[in-house]
């Protein structure tokens, strides 16, 4: 165990954020490459799904296109969402060449590249070269990146970077820097502009930086009361859509407001709860080598910009909202890493050694990340993949429109119409459909095999839909429209 002193913090002083060692770019690229990698497989293995995956993917490509980009399987334009006007940006990449590895890529860079932020704030706190790599390097084993990875497309997750080095930039007084990742930040998701609020009073507050403080605050502030006042409403009548999550404290985005401030009693007990212990556990155990060293009140006080965030999951009815393995989490993160950071500099505790902290870190890493999936849920149904490729590359890209089921929509969607089978859809409405691809073995047909089998009985004999067979094997089904049925028949014969 090293002891670690003190340095204060002359922030007029601090170089331009630099290149990390050689060997953390190392490891970056590594991470890209491994993450990149293990979404990739789990799209060709065909689980990947409609949400969030084909929902940005058919977005960012009808964007490419020139055309209005609705979300045909959910009814709005995409902005009607979480306002994410990011996506007009990447899907500039869509108009290179339109692909979901797009997508895939951006997410894998993003999350791989945050420890360079990390490192830049450990120098920026006085840790030496070695124990900043140390910090930034294990940051890539928060089992959440890996598991959120492996979790579709989430433009969130290309704000972690950015938060990460607006809080460079403002402790830098580097105020360009700082705007251009708020900007960045801000795009993302419409809740994130609570983060970048609370992080301006942050700022203001306790770090006495009033410009960039003052900045995030209005900026945040502004850009949440437009997004859900303003953009989400014009683009989704009904308004912000995630307020459902929230139905026992209102029902509307004012009402909640008020009632969690002037009612308590409405979320106390729900908050108290071994529900949230066992959230705020798997949240900070990764980071228990760092948090242990703390000694008194002050390296905390990054976590008052985590708190809107942290509220929401802990308010929220949706339990995934509580994990990490899906991006809920995410921005709570970089104060969580900004706070170790201080708990290490501040020199009234001590750094374990490089060796336990890697030791740490690989030991959560293996016991919560979710790399077990690949030998055990990917694999569910891959008797059936083969059938489910061929029945796919049988539709003709960018053409007609498509029902299907969930996992196979992230393969479709570069087309205006995509639309995903519910449970409870009735047959006669397959009629408007230029094709139809059932799986027999997916889940939810799994649970009700008769529903399927009187779907695919009505499909085959019901005239009136004027749909053709056009493809069966190992239980996976292409129904065509038959005029398309034979344009296919020529085409293939050709």
């Amino acid at each position: 165990m090293h002891a670690v002193k003190w340095l204060p913090l002359e922030f007029s002083k601090v170089p331009p954020i630099h290149l990390p060692p050689k060997p953390l770019q190392w490891l970056m690229g590594i991470s890209t490459l491994i993450l990149m990698g293990c979404s990739t497989v789990r799209h060709l293995l065909l689980r990947s799904g409609s949400l969030d995956l084909g929902y940005f993917d058919q977005a960012a490509y009808l964007i490419s296109q020139g055309e209005a980009p609705i979300v045909s399987f959910w009814g709005y334009h995409f902005m009607g969402g979480h306002a994410d006007w990011i996506m007009y940006f990447v899907a500039i990449l869509y108009k290179l060449y339109p692909t979901v590895y797009w997508l895939l890529g951006l997410q894998a860079i993003a999350l791989s590249i945050s420890p360079w932020p990390v490192w830049a704030l450990a120098r920026q706190a006085g840790l030496n070269v070695a124990q900043a790599s140390t910090i930034a390097g294990t940051t890539l084993l928060y089992p959440l990146l890996f598991n959120l990875n492996l979790s579709d497309f989430h433009p969130e997750v290309l704000a972690f970077p950015a938060i990460l080095t607006a809080l460079w930039a403002a402790r830098a007084n580097r105020i360009g820097w700082f705007c251009s990742a708020t900007f960045l930040a801000l795009g993302c998701r419409d809740a994130l502009a609570l983060t970048i609020a609370a992080m301006g009073l942050w700022l203001i507050v306790w770090e006495k930086r009033r410009a960039c403080g003052a900045i995030a605050l209005v900026t945040g502030t502004a850009w949440f009361l437009l997004a859900t006042k303003v953009v989400i409403p014009a683009f989704r009548p009904h308004g912000v859509e995630s307020v459902v999550r929230y139905g026992y404290l209102g029902q509307s985005l004012n009402e909640i407001v008020f009632n969690i401030f002037f009612k308590p009693w409405l979320w106390l007990e729900h908050i108290v709860s071994l529900e949230t212990l066992n959230y705020l556990f798997v949240l900070l155990i990764p980071l228990a080598w760092g948090l242990v060293g703390l000694r008194s009140w002050k390296p905390l006080v990054p976590l008052v910009a985590a708190i809107p965030q942290l509220a929401m999951n802990l308010l929220s009815e949706n339990d995934l909202m509580r994990n990490i393995i899906h991006q809920y989490s995410l921005p709570i993160l970089p104060f969580l890493l900004l706070t170790v950071i201080a708990i290490l500099a501040e020199g009234k505790g001590s750094i374990p050694s490089r060796r336990w902290i890697w030791v740490w870190a690989i030991v959560s890493f293996l016991a919560m990340a979710k790399y077990g999936q690949f030998t055990g849920k990917y694999l569910d149904g891959l008797e059936t993949w083969q059938a489910r490729r061929e029945a796919i590359a049988q539709i003709p890209a960018h053409q007609g429109t498509v029902l299907t089921t969930h996992e196979l929509i992230p393969h479709l969607t570069h087309r205006p119409g995509i639309y995903q089978i519910t449970p409870n859809q009735p047959p006669q409405s397959f009629a408007a459909m230029d094709y139809v691809l059932i799986n027999q073995h997916y889940p939810a047909f799994r649970k009700n095999p008769a529903l399927a089998t009187r779907w695919l009985n009505q499909l085959k004999a019901d005239r009136q839909l004027q749909l053709q067979l056009q493809f069966e094997k190992d239980g996976v089904f292409l129904f065509v429209q038959r005029s398309h049925a034979k344009t296919l028949t020529s085409q293939a014969k050709r």
